[in-house]
């Protein structure tokens, strides 16, 4: 029996692009021909928690979208790529089976359910070398710890302590693809497709304020839309608590979740745009919100599990219930609350929902109804479109008074209605 041949893997995960790819450039440097590898992970579309799945119809259409377009442009540039569902780790094990998997690149994960899977690959694959990179990121972890010993509470401590001597690395550059898919045993790709996932085909609601598709080309066309065609980027402070239509807010949010935007790339886009038509309070307002999901980054970093347990990173304790009722209600935007119960039916039809939105639902859900702050981070989990774990987590702990602000505030809704509703458009267009 011949020796199998020895490669490297390119595992993407929520680094779903070329552009600014760190494991896609280190990968190519490398002297062995290298697979690149992408698992709809089947335990991710079972109900788990609270009877949640972790990734829902809108997020997982939006993903297949994504993952789709990676493909094509890998293939562009002479890369193959391999798309699998199933478990992860069996699937590894399978690929092994025919190749000598040397070092496996991907990007670096401290969430408890990515930690998990990595675990189960290791168990099968106990000789691989792993090299991982932190290309989630906005800010390297040295710079941060220079500016900061320990990651503070309050995201003001932060944002002060890590914007005077802001820096933020340069894209990296991939150059010319010169090492690729050039071995003997070709690993064929699975046909995925919605139904497979677990899901009927369905059709973007006709008033959604996110009707984009997934995938790095649309994401960099979005950019560049939002920027340099429209310059909506000088009025994102006045706009972005908006609750209707496309351009309140740049949207950028559900491509830097799985990543195929990068927020190093929106970073020097948006140093790009101030250069060429100036700077204002909203051009700096974008990059304010850039570090607020960096700093939940880091703060799911430092406290790890604690961001998903009932007494949050604070160990504070409130009486949170658990009323199936209570929760049917509010999931499907039946409270006493018409604005609380718009948001509701918004994000249920669309997978969308406006900051605005977040924050008002969910403090209700917490501080009004007094529900486990847990079920409807759980929820929202299987829901969105633009899910991702640190700042979904950090948001819901926050608002749960258990998290990185030590009041425990509550929004008071109809207030909140008529400060950013008061013509109800928005309530007009989701109670029809």
């Amino acid at each position: 029996m011949s020796e199998k041949q020895k490669i490297n893997i390119l595992w993407f995960t929520k680094n779903l692009r070329i552009r600014d790819n760190e494991s896609l450039l280190k990968i190519q440097q490398e002297n062995l021909p290298f697979l690149v590898v992408y698992v709809f992970d089947s335990d991710f579309y079972q109900e788990n928690q609270f009877g949640f799945r972790k990734i829902g119809k809108f997020r997982s259409q939006f993903l297949l979208e994504t993952v789709l377009d990676l493909e094509k442009n890998l293939n562009e540039i002479g890369v193959s790529f391999v798309k699998k569902f199933g478990k992860t780790a069996e699937i590894f094990k399978e690929i092994s089976e025919h190749i000598d998997i040397e070092t496996i690149f991907c990007q670096e994960e401290w969430t408890r359910d990515e930690i998990y899977v990595q675990q189960k690959i290791e168990k099968v694959l106990p000789k691989t070398v792993w090299t991982k990179s932190y290309s989630q990121q906005l800010l390297q972890t040295d710079f941060v710890y220079s500016q900061i010993e320990k990651i503070p509470i309050q995201f003001t401590t932060f944002r002060q302590k890590v914007e005077k001597n802001l820096t933020v690395r340069e894209e990296f550059s991939l150059g010319q693809i010169k090492n690729h898919f050039n071995f003997e045993i070709k690993i064929e790709s699975d046909d995925i497709n919605l139904k497979i996932l677990g899901f009927e085909d369905f059709e973007i609601h006709p008033s959604s304020a996110f009707p984009f598709s997934g995938g790095e080309t649309v994401a960099l066309k979005r950019l560049n839309a939002y920027f340099s065609e429209t310059k909506n980027l000088s009025t994102y402070k006045e706009t972005r608590n908006g609750m209707t239509g496309l351009d309140y807010s740049s949207k950028f949010s559900a491509w830097l979740a799985n990543g195929s935007l990068s927020p190093v790339s929106v970073y020097h886009e948006i140093k790009k745009y101030e250069a060429e038509f100036g700077s204002n309070e909203s051009t700096y307002w974008l990059v304010f919100e850039l570090l607020w999901r960096e700093f939940f980054k880091y703060v799911s970093r430092e406290h790890q599990d604690k961001i998903f347990q009932l007494k949050g990173i604070l160990g504070k304790e409130y009486p949170f219930k658990n009323d199936e009722n209570v929760i049917q209600d509010w999931i499907q935007g039946k409270t006493n609350s018409d604005f609380i119960n718009a948001n509701m039916l918004e994000i249920k039809q669309t997978g969308w929902m406006s900051n605005r939105g977040r924050q008002n639902v969910a403090s209700y859900f917490c501080k009004i109804l007094n529900q486990d702050w847990r079920i409807g981070a759980r929820y929202f989990e299987e829901v969105l479109i633009d899910y991702d774990a640190h700042s979904n987590y950090g948001n819901w702990m926050y608002l749960a008074g258990i998290g990185n602000d030590p009041r425990s505030r509550t929004f008071n809704a109809e207030k909140q209605a008529e400060q950013y509703d008061n013509n109800h458009q928005f309530r007009n267009l989701w109670l029809q």
